[in-house]
């Protein structure tokens, strides 16, 4: 199939469309990794049973030559996982494929570019990038308390077993800029976590040594309850 038009308003034939852009993306990777996997077809395909969707040895053929007239999202997913990679990596095929078009009707752009935009690591301007720029602070505020830490740790220890005054000091000094490190980034975390309660998110778990950042439950169990 072809597409006519551009965004630009102009008219070219002969273009391929962009689903079958997509779906040739998605083809040519994953026979490209089977390939380099060493795989068959059918090897792929008992992978993908394997992981609970089964895609049939003919469908991947079928699709591989571009014989397949769709491709399921749950799809790219089950093939993602069973050549381990990512299915981003399937759809914007980085290095692989120069250029690609990210919806139809638009000029081709680079695939780095298109990838970049998908995951949202390239900001588009007035697109909502919803909890995720909260859940990636989140992530670096979870990093920054365990390092935080482990660091004071290992300053107490090093307080505890030093042979010198000086060194002890050094240590007591260490261990006190870890810890404030540690509380203040605990206590973002815990704000960060009651807003997105507050929007009606459910904020990712925290490893057993945060334990402490959220603040604990309300006993609401009344004298019946407890009789």
């Amino acid at each position: 199939m072809t597409q006519r038009r551009f965004d630009d308003g102009s008219d070219e034939d002969d273009v391929p469309e962009w689903a079958d852009r997509v779906k040739a993306n998605v083809a040519g990777e994953v026979r490209r990794r089977r390939k380099e996997m060493g795989w068959s077809a059918q090897e792929l395909a008992d992978r993908c049973e394997q992981l609970g969707h089964p895609i049939p040895r003919n469908v991947i053929a079928n699709m591989e030559s571009g014989r397949r007239a769709n491709l399921p999202l749950v799809d790219v997913m089950v093939l993602a996982a069973a050549l381990e990679t990512y299915p981003v990596c399937l759809v914007f095929p980085v290095g692989y494929v120069e250029e690609t078009q990210e919806l139809p009707f638009q000029h081709l752009v680079p695939t780095w570019d298109a990838l970049r935009r998908f995951t949202g690591e390239e900001d588009v301007f007035g697109y909502d990038a919803g909890l995720v720029p909260d859940f990636e602070a989140h992530a670096s505020l979870v990093s920054t308390a365990l390092a935080a830490l482990e660091e004071e740790e290992r300053a107490r220890f090093a307080a505890k077993t030093a042979t010198s005054r000086a060194q002890q000091e050094e240590a007591e000094r260490q261990r006190t800029l870890y810890a404030d490190q540690a509380i203040s980034a605990k206590y973002r975390l815990r704000h960060l976590r009651r807003d997105l309660r507050e929007d009606g998110a459910t904020p990712p778990r925290l490893p057993p040594a945060l334990g402490d950042v959220d603040p604990p439950e309300p006993d609401t169990d009344t004298l019946e309850d407890r009789l």
